[in-house]
């Protein structure tokens, strides 16, 4: 019996890229996979300081297609973080995605769009 290929490690390295900044809204983007091998770099770009100084957070998660409960607490964390009059707002994630969030309890302190 023949074994599907598996995907190499390079496919589903995260990509989190801020693809809009301002001081009223910032966008981040997600893609790929988010684990505990790849939270240092989750919270580094968390605390960019044009994510910081932004009024709203979007996190762009079209393209994420897992994340793990370290990372989905690190979001909690920053979510929780901001001020109180600041928005984040998660857009685009997955059902598997989004249950991760919710677990964690990200969507009582984030506006999530499906």
């Amino acid at each position: 019996m023949a074994s599907e290929p598996q995907p190499t490690a390079r496919a589903h390295r995260p990509n989190l890229t801020i693809t809009e900044a301002g001081r009223r809204r910032a966008v981040l983007s997600f893609s790929g996979r988010l684990d505990s091998g790849t939270l240092g770099g989750l919270e580094e770009r968390l605390v960019d300081p044009r994510l910081l100084g932004a009024h709203e957070v979007v996190l762009e998660m079209d393209d994420l297609d897992h994340i793990d409960l370290s990372c989905a607490y690190a979001l909690l964390r920053a979510a929780t973080g901001r001020p109180e009059n600041a928005v984040l707002t998660v857009r685009g994630a997955g059902p598997t995605v989004l249950r991760t969030l919710h677990e964690v309890g990200l969507d009582t302190v984030a506006v999530i769009e499906e």
